[in-house]
């Protein structure tokens, strides 16, 4: 992670170079703006990413050393299969389908975003002090 981090840094640098000449030279400031926000951006991943890269273990990424056999295993924890996203997209669709139709919309899909987000978020909660 701290290569990804020394990466979105670097790239933040040349954003803002970019942003300042662009600003310069065009004088427009939508484009300008777009840009200084792309460097806002680079900014907060790179900095999440070295922060966060101090306080995980070393991967085989940050290893000068390491083989490409030292990366194999598990990577994480990704959930088979889910409702809840196609909810939330039927419930953002009928929001956003509010501004051409009308507003009121919105309060029909009020209930299914929310539906489908109290489902994401408990999706795999079984119940205070219980394993799987």
């Amino acid at each position: 992670m701290k290569i990804q981090g020394k990466m979105f840094m670097w790239l933040s640098v040349f954003v803002l170079a970019v942003a300042v000449v662009y600003g310069v030279w065009s004088k427009e400031p939508a484009g300008t703006t777009a840009l200084f926000l792309a460097f806002g951006l680079c900014i907060m991943i790179g900095f999440y990413l070295g922060f966060t890269a101090r306080r995980v273990d070393v991967g085989a990424q940050d290893n000068e050393e390491a083989d490409v056999a030292d990366e194999a295993g598990d990577v994480g924890f990704f959930s088979p299969h889910s409702w809840q996203p196609l909810a939330l997209g039927v419930g953002g669709a009928i929001a956003f389908l509010g501004i051409a139709v009308g507003w009121w919309l919105v309060y029909f899909a009020a209930p299914i975003i929310l539906i489908g987000i109290w489902g994401w978020v408990f999706e795999y909660y079984r119940g205070e002090n219980q394993t799987q």
